[in-house]
């Protein structure tokens, strides 16, 4: 089940599309913490279905597995932040706890997910305590730009693929930055657009609108302003790298989304795959056995999961634009 009533399903639908029509940026940035919860709301079944528990992409080696390439992306931040067991560590932006509890269970430090959706939360914490790991791996609901943590709590922090919903980076690395002990590093993955963006291709700018709309983003920025986001905060930058370029040719990033991927499992991610499914919410819709608006949601990913493939295919966006930041000593 969504996080949404049957009953409030299409109404909530309708709201969110209306936040995307809006052509006010701005707009979009103030209502961010409404536009980012509809869209989970919606959205997190849909994702458990192509993508289990692990929301996000990865830089894939020839002959390696989907799931196996998600796992080796996480560990690759885990090591860069140098966690070992006794730190605490501040996941920003959760989901439902995929990463966390694999890098908690990995590196035996214990890490906290922040997210605001209650929704995956209650998913998130399912999953923990079934796996048993609910003493490494915790929740707190909160809003990750105020959080409700003393300063100087955390030995590290990072974020994979979320700080992008952030409706301006400075405040939320600025409370990262508050929330993080002397010396701590911060790291992460972020959504942006590169250096072959161009903003007069309407090409360019339709993929860039349609991964807002279908990822749930109130703006998507160069990753030029996350550096100088980051700096504006206090940090010192360590490293920065887009490492989508690090997967091997013939297994980009969005590969899962192409249709060039084969198996089972990968089916539901391909165009093929989202099209049944879309055509199945539509039947289900018919019948009554899922509520009106299903099949729109269905519709905006598929929006978002065929301008993410443009954006990979042109290089004009990425999801994996990695840095590694610390916050002085003093």
């Amino acid at each position: 089940m969504s996080g949404v009533s049957r009953e409030s399903f299409g109404e909530t639908v309708s709201q969110y599309r209306g936040l995307h029509e809006d052509a006010d940026v701005e707009k979009r940035k103030a209502q961010y913490a409404e536009l980012v919860n509809q869209y989970y709301d919606l959205a997190t079944d849909f994702y458990t279905f192509g993508w289990g528990e692990h929301f996000h992409f990865a830089p894939r080696y020839a002959h390696e597995g989907f799931l196996e390439s998600l796992k080796r992306h996480e560990r690759f931040l885990a090591r860069k932040l140098r966690l070992y067991p006794g730190m605490e560590c501040l996941d920003v932006g959760c989901g439902i706890g995929g990463p966390m509890r694999h890098i908690a269970k990995h590196t035996g430090a214990r890490v906290v997910g922040v997210n605001n959706n209650a929704y995956q939360i209650e998913r998130g914490q399912k999953i923990t305590r079934r796996r048993k790991l609910d003493h490494l791996a915790s929740f707190m609901k909160a809003d990750f730009m105020n959080l409700p943590v003393e300063d100087g709590r955390f030995d590290a922090v990072y974020t994979i693929e979320a700080s992008c919903h952030a409706p301006d980076r400075v405040k939320l690395f600025r409370e990262l930055y508050r929330v993080m002990k002397p010396g701590a590093l911060f790291g992460g993955y972020e959504w942006c657009l590169t250096d072959r963006y161009d903003e007069s291709n309407a090409e360019h700018r339709t993929i860039k609108k349609d991964i807002e709309i279908g990822n749930g983003l109130p703006d998507l920025s160069h990753t030029s302003v996350v550096d100088a986001a980051l700096e504006e905060a206090g940090f010192e930058l360590v490293e920065t790298e887009d490492v989508a370029e690090t997967a091997d040719e013939e297994t980009p990033w969005y590969l899962p989304l192409s249709g060039e991927e084969k198996g089972l499992r990968a089916f539901p991610r391909t165009p093929l795959g989202r099209e049944v499914t879309n055509v199945f919410t539509r039947v289900l819709e018919k019948l009554r056995l899922a509520p009106q608006g299903t099949s729109q949601v269905s519709d905006f990913l598929n929006q978002g999961a065929d301008a993410l493939v443009a954006g990979g295919k042109t290089g004009t966006f990425t999801p994996m634009y990695f840095f590694l930041v610390r916050k002085p000593e003093a």
